[in-house]
C-alpha cells in the first residue's frame, strides 16, 4: 500500500499511528481466556472428554502465555530466525493444529480397530447363538 492510499484510508500521515499494541494484547488475552473457558465448559457439560481436551487446554495456555508476555514471542521468533514475530505465532498455531490432528488420527485408528474387533465378536456370538438355538429346537417346523 502506498502513502497516498494510506492517507486516503486512514486520514493520517501513517497507518501505524492508530496502531495500539496494548489493545491487540488485551484482545489476545481475552480471546485466549474465552477459548480456555469454552473448552472447560465443554468438559463440564460432558461434550468433550478430558483425554481429548488436554491438547486443547495445553495450546490454549501456550497462547495465553504468549499473549501476556509479548516479548516471549519475539524471543521465540529470534531463536527460530523469523524476522516478523506474528509469523512465529502462525507457525506455533500450525504446529498446534498438526499435533491435534495427529492425535485425533491415532484415536480414530484405535477406535476403528476396536470397532472391527467388536463386529467380529458380535458375528461369532450370533453364530453361536443360532447354533445353540438350533440344538434346542431340532424341528424348526414344530
Amino acid at each position: 500500500m502506498d502513502v497516498a492510499t494510506c492517507k486516503h484510508c486512514c486520514k493520517e500521515d501513517s497507518c501505524m499511528d492508530n496502531f495500539n499494541p496494548h489493545t491487540i494484547q488485551i484482545l489476545s488475552i481475552l480471546g485466549s481466556l474465552i477459548f480456555l473457558v469454552f473448552i472447560i465448559y465443554l468438559i463440564r457439560i460432558r461434550r468433550l472428554k478430558e483425554e481429548y481436551a488436554i491438547l486443547w487446554l495445553f495450546f490454549g495456555v501456550i497462547f495465553l502465555f504468549l499473549s501476556i508476555f509479548r516479548k516471549s514471542l519475539e524471543f521465540i521468533s529470534s531463536l527460530l530466525g523469523i524476522a516478523y514475530p506474528p509469523a512465529a505465532l502462525f507457525l506455533i498455531l500450525i504446529l498446534a493444529v498438526i499435533t491435534i490432528l495427529i492425535h485425533f488420527s491415532l484415536v480414530i485408528s484405535k477406535m476403528k480397530d476396536k470397532q472391527r474387533q467388536l463386529a467380529q465378536q458380535l458375528a461369532l456370538l450370533n453364530v453361536r447363538f443360532k447354533e445353540k438355538h438350533n440344538e434346542n429346537d431340532p424341528d424348526p417346523s414344530a
